[in-house]
């Protein structure tokens, strides 16, 4: 692949089309030499701060142009990024910027308040910078705005090189603790690469943006701009805002994760706006039900790119191009709808056995792959690093099968993993929460199907003898200490838990009882 830099490539977009409009946000609008400007200025404010190659600044923001300014001022000077979702609740962030060792956190005025909250318990961070009016900065923090207007945007000299740490992305881990997955400047450009052979995207696009950014949304950033494209930011998906932004900013593409698409055919008023602008829509980040994408393919035309990957080799395993989304023959397309497609072109992919022997087509085994934009590995975790990256092939947890054209299909999940709507949920994490609660004597959580989340988050809990708990009561019990995204959609009260002849939860017979008589398991 290119040797180049995620700074290098701003720097390119920001050259060739400086006068033309990179980014729109409302009423704002931003030009590519604006861009460039705002980041460079960024650049050297925190180098005026002392931030300085190699240490790592903290994203906790909304979707607004300010995250782009900041992730092309941190790729110029070498500072890693250290995004963090916001559905998440404070003890998590307050442990990622720990583990990550955070020197700067920049956050939107919509997280002041949790930020004053976690302020005591941060221990390096050094530098708060806050994105938003100035009614709204805390005492002692910087504005970011003021950062922009105060400092020159001069191009800062620092040598950063490929194979230098570019990001560090944190996804739920096993052992109840996240696990921040490193990812280097030549694994993003490897991404965008792919992503502009592989997704179908064109020169001009007007891309909207209404994933989080700080999520799967922020990937396709560069390969729009890369290709003369606008970026067009909403802060929230709503079916009425898409729709009127679509209409308005003549949308050209854009990203979703396949609960949006539900939401968006279930919604009344679809049909009064005229969305004809749309010539892809990308979808991926968790499994789409086969009927509903042929609802969607109907409903709107064949204008569908599915993507699979995961954090450790973000978005480009696999593609099903919009062409293999028109399928005359029914029974074939009831298969190729339930499958992700292909493997990328710079992807090796391998169905392997237990032993790591490769499986004939049409058996399920487990999918290990092997790519340019795979992760240096999990940020002081060497054993888990070791027992993910075997012989150079990425294990990715995921149990599928492979067709004798090369179609891929995810039957299953060796990780215990749940994707709901798009989010990555540890079933740890959530039953650590609830082996707090007084009532609880032991609990196991699954993902079983939901027709709007694709997974939901699903309880079974056995209770200590004489004690009670209400089902709404876990529910907010954990809501309270994890967030929304972590708490139970549901809960179900059993007598006892099954165990494996180990001793240990037997999660696939649970999982059996909510997942019985459907092909796919995830």
């Amino acid at each position: 692949m290119i040797e180049t830099t995620v700074g290098s490539l701003y720097d390119r977009c920001a050259t060739f089309y400086a006068d033309r409009v990179a980014i729109r946000y409302g009423e704002q609008k931003y030009t590519y030499g604006e861009m460039r400007r705002y980041a460079y200025a960024l650049a050297n404010a925190l180098r005026k701060m002392g931030l300085k190659k190699g240490d790592t600044a903290a994203f906790l923001m909304a979707n607004c142009p300010e995250y782009i300014f900041c992730e092309y001022a941190l790729a110029k000077i070498g500072v890693v990024r250290v995004p963090l979702a916001v559905l998440l609740k404070s003890d998590d962030h307050v442990y990622m910027m720990n583990h990550a060792e955070c020197s700067a956190l920049i956050y939107h005025e919509k997280m002041a308040g949790r930020v004053r909250e976690m302020i005591p318990r941060l221990q390096t961070v050094r530098h708060f910078i806050c994105v938003g009016e100035s009614s709204a900065c805390p005492k002692g923090h910087y504005r970011l705005q003021d950062l922009l207007a105060a400092y020159p945007p001069e191009e800062p000299q620092e040598q950063v090189e490929p194979a230098d740490l570019c990001g560090i992305y944190f996804t739920g881990g096993t052992t109840g603790r996240p696990k921040g997955v490193m990812l280097s400047h030549r694994s993003w450009v490897s991404t965008y690469l792919t992503e502009m052979l592989e997704l179908g995207l064109g020169y001009e696009e007007t891309f909207a943006y209404v994933t989080p950014l700080t999520h799967a949304g922020g990937c396709l950033i560069l390969p729009v701009l890369l290709r003369k494209g606008a970026c067009v930011i909403l802060d929230h998906f709503e079916p009425k805002l898409f729709c009127e932004t679509v209409e308005r900013e003549k949308v050209t593409a854009t990203f979703v994760v396949p609960t949006m698409i539900y939401v968006l055919l279930d919604y009344p008023d679809l049909q009064n706006y005229d969305l004809s602008s749309l010539r892809n829509v990308i979808y991926g980040a968790s499994a789409i039900a086969p009927e509903r994408l042929k609802q969607a393919v109907n409903t709107f035309g064949p204008i569908f790119t599915q993507l699979y990957g995961q954090t450790e080799a973000p978005m480009m395993i696999s593609v099903l191009p919009r062409e293999d989304h028109v399928i005359p023959d029914p029974e074939k397309e009831r298969r190729i709808f339930s499958s992700c497609g292909r493997p990328t072109l710079p992807a090796e992919v391998r169905i392997v056995d237990e032993q790591g022997n490769d499986v004939p087509p049409g058996e399920v085994g487990e999918v290990i792959v092997r790519h340019p934009n795979m992760m240096d590995g999990y940020l002081k975790n060497p054993e888990t690093t070791a027992q993910t990256i075997r012989d150079g092939w990425l294990h990715t947890g995921d149990l599928a099968r492979q067709d004798e054209e090369g179609f891929l299909y995810i039957v299953d999940r060796l990780k215990d993993m749940i994707v709901s709507g798009g989010f990555n949920i540890y079933p740890r994490e959530v039953e650590d929460v609830l082996h707090e609660h007084p009532a609880v004597k032991n609990v196991a959580v699954v993902g079983v199907p939901h027709e709007k989340w694709g997974e939901a988050v699903k309880a079974i809990v056995v209770l200590h003898e004489g004690r009670e708990a209400a089902e709404q009561e876990l529910i907010e019990f954990v809501k309270e200490r994890k967030g929304s995204l972590h708490a139970p959609k549901s809960v179900e009260f059993w007598k006892e838990i099954p165990l494996t002849n180990l001793g240990k939860i037997d999660k696939k017979k649970i999982r059996e009882v909510f997942w019985q008589g459907r092909e796919r398991r995830v």
